[in-house]
């Protein structure tokens, strides 16, 4: 038996990403939940959020996003082999999205979702690095993509008012130095119950009286988690890539909430000089597209440059999380 062996180093080799077309404002969203601007700028940091028009996919945010991130990689999309699709809102359970969104970039490659909520993006960069580096693959397309806005029950108080439609992607290939750190991930799924659908399909397939399922979370539970138990996954990502906090110049988080970002940099203990993605602020959380979002905002304010080492962390249902070392495309 051979084994086949790819390159020593893999790296992001290009970046696009694709927000909803309307950005709502926390005036046209508070009468249901019976709240306020202040009270939602304060407890999140969010002032908009981005939506889709009710004609917009899953498929179509990917494919815009897709699109970009290849022909920023410098390369055409039938070089691309494998397709990794982050989602938990495309509508089907079967076919998966990645082999419908493969059809729409015109290729036929190796192609596959994942369900890992928040964290998907950052598992998506862990396969994709895997599977260069095995030679399995030469060049990954990951994206992640989410049309929150069709799961949500607008006067629900725990996360409705959080979320957006957006995605982001990008291409992973080969690289002569280290451009993706060691991915250090993990879950705990005793918390799992703590961001969930409120009801089974087949719940509401025996039940006629169940309403339509809706994401609900158990917000001060998961801000916990979050604040504090994810600090030290993102430390052993830095030692992993054999790095100190001292070396990071850009720190990624998934935009969940502007406090747990915040609580995030102090656990950590990231140095002053780190600039640090807040998109949230308009884009709202939208899950597994919240890191590469905020990583085009960073980069497009000027804040983090081509070759910046950044700390990327995505956490989210399940309980999941993932966390690595990146160079900035």
């Amino acid at each position: 038996m051979s084994i086949k062996r790819g390159p020593e180093f893999s790296r992001i080799l290009g970046l696009g990403v694709a927000r909803g077309e309307t950005a709502v404002p926390n005036e046209d969203i508070i009468e249901p939940i019976d709240s306020s601007d202040e009270w939602i700028r304060k407890m999140t940091g969010i002032a908009t959020r981005v939506r889709a028009n009710s004609d917009t996919s899953v498929i179509d945010l990917s494919e815009r996003a897709a699109r970009e991130a290849i022909a920023n990689a410098g390369i055409s999309a039938d070089e691309i082999d494998t397709v990794i699709l982050s989602t938990i809102t495309y509508p089907h359970m079967t076919p998966g999205g990645a082999p419908v969104l493969a059809d729409r970039l015109g290729i036929q490659a190796a192609a596959f979702d994942i369900s890992a909520a928040c964290a998907g993006y950052c598992y998506g960069i862990g396969q994709a690095d895997a599977l260069v580096r095995a030679g399995t693959a030469r060049n990954v397309l990951v994206v992640g993509a989410e049309k929150m806005s069709d799961f949500i029950d607008p006067a629900d108080r725990t996360i409705s008012y959080l979320l957006g439609d957006a995605a982001g992607a990008v291409v992973v290939g080969a690289s002569d130095t280290p451009g993706i750190g060691p991915t250090v991930w993990g879950s705990d799924g005793s918390g799992a119950q703590l961001i969930r659908q409120t009801a089974s399909w087949l719940e509401v397939r025996d039940n006629p009286d169940v309403p339509f399922p809706t994401l609900f979370q158990e917000g001060p539970s998961v801000f916990k988690w979050a604040s504090f138990k994810m600090a030290p996954i993102a430390r052993e990502a830095i030692a992993a890539a054999g790095l100190t906090p001292d070396d990071i110049s850009v720190f990624i988080p998934h935009q969940a909430n502007v406090r747990i970002i915040d609580q995030l940099v102090k656990q950590i203990g990231l140095p002053d000089h780190v600039a640090v993605g807040k998109d949230i602020v308009d884009s709202g959380n939208t899950s597994a597209a919240s890191i590469p979002l905020a990583t085009e905002r960073l980069i497009r304010d000027g804040d983090a440059k081509s070759g910046d080492l950044a700390l990327q962390i995505g956490f989210g249902a399940g309980l999941v999380y993932a966390a690595q070392v990146i160079v900035i495309p």
